[in-house]
């Protein structure tokens, strides 16, 4: 099924329905002993989002990102099963909550051979029908973002061999055929709901040259500028033979964590290094690249540092918007702790925790008093 492109119609205005958002992990990926991962289901949100929505609405996000398991909805080729999926509109429509709604988050049903064809119409035909059913629950206009981490993905899985697909080599020719899909269920979910709002998430980074050679000096710029490449596909700025075009996005995400710049092969460049560029000096350059709205789609850190984290990015947004950059919102990501994906341990970089799917939602006190005053910061500024 392949679907022609239709133009972005979303609404004109404020895409996003608060400065502050939270996250939902919901990766769903197999790791290379067979696991299959589920963290929505190992954090309980699945059964509990109208808690979990009451508990953002609380803390003053009414809006979130989170995801439909496709590998759980679609178990068998051509058959859905929304079971998992109602209960969850249902509980957003009732705590007026905004969900951004993640399609495929690195998993893809058993059986598929994710370098064919039939990979991308399959997935166009499972986000036009989520489409459908997130269209027949809804109340606001409905947003997605039709596949997650795409230039992660094409790394770690098509050059490493950290991650399903598990190929080594192969990264450009995955990340085409992750531009392929997006593109494709863009188009599927269009068909449904022209009003819907379309976003990525993509890692916002920066290298430094290993040294002051011209040919350290080339490599670095070479992998700043190939961060950008899936979201210059989906606009046709790049590769055109995928279909990319303008209208392909609404809003355009962006990921980013305390260990997004380093030097060319070797060490992290933190926060407070000498050579660490600003966040907001980062957000300005994607803005000026692409001239649409903006926002953050994930960050957060582990542990104590939670708070402090928080604070320099809410700073950070504040200073890009001050330098004209239209930045809707910031997404603290992951909003629940939860266990490693590869050895269980418990990740602490949540407000909530979440690692008994049962448990109580205890909130980390230091995260969520920063959350509050930078909420009360938000506020103060638009008034």
């Amino acid at each position: 099924m392949i679907i022609a492109p239709a133009p972005a119609t979303a609404p004109r205005g404020r895409l996003l329905a608060s400065d502050l958002m939270g996250g939902f992990e919901c990766a769903t990926h197999k790791r290379r002993d067979g696991i299959r991962l589920d963290l929505l289901a190992t954090t309980g949100h699945d059964r509990r989002a109208a808690e979990d929505y009451a508990l953002l609405q609380a803390h003053g996000m009414s809006a979130c990102r989170d995801g439909l398991r496709w590998h759980k909805i679609e178990a068998r080729p051509g058959r859905y099963d929304w079971s998992s999926v109602v209960p969850m509109l249902e509980a957003a429509g009732q705590a007026g909550m905004q969900v951004v709604w993640d399609l495929m988050h690195y998993g893809v049903p058993n059986g598929i051979d994710i370098w064919s064809a039939s990979f991308v119409d399959r997935f166009a035909a499972f986000a036009g029908a989520a489409a459908q059913v997130v269209k027949d629950h809804g109340g606001r206009p409905a947003a997605f973002t039709p596949v997650n981490e795409m230039s992660f993905w094409a790394w770690s899985g098509g050059d490493t061999g950290g991650l399903n697909p598990f190929a080594r080599g192969r990264g450009g020719e995955l990340k085409r055929q992750l531009v392929r899909a997006a593109l494709a269920a863009t188009a599927a979910v269009r068909a449904v709901d022209p009003q819907a709002i379309i976003a990525c998430a993509e890692p916002l980074i920066h290298i430094w040259p290993n040294g002051t050679s011209p040919e350290a000096v080339a490599r670095a710029s070479a992998h700043n500028e190939g961060q950008f490449e899936a979201v210059d596909m989906l606009l046709g700025r790049q590769a055109p033979e995928l279909g990319g075009y303008a209208g392909a996005l609404d809003l355009v995400g962006v990921n980013y964590y305390y260990n997004n710049q380093w030097i060319d092969g070797d060490r992290t460049v933190y926060l407070g290094d000498w050579l660490h560029r600003p966040l907001s000096d980062l957000l300005v350059e994607v803005s000026a690249r692409y001239g649409r709205p903006l926002y953050i789609a994930e960050t957060g850190t582990e542990g104590v540092f939670r708070p402090y984290w928080l604070r320099y990015v809410a700073d950070q947004m504040r200073e890009a918007r001050r330098q004209g950059v239209d930045l809707e919102a910031l997404c603290l990501y992951p909003i629940i702790s939860h266990l490693g994906w590869d050895d269980d341990r418990h990740c602490g970089n949540g407000l909530f925790e979440g690692f008994d799917s049962d448990g109580p939602r205890h909130v980390h006190a230091g995260l969520a008093a920063e959350v509050k005053a930078q909420a009360e910061r938000f506020a103060m500024v638009a008034a």
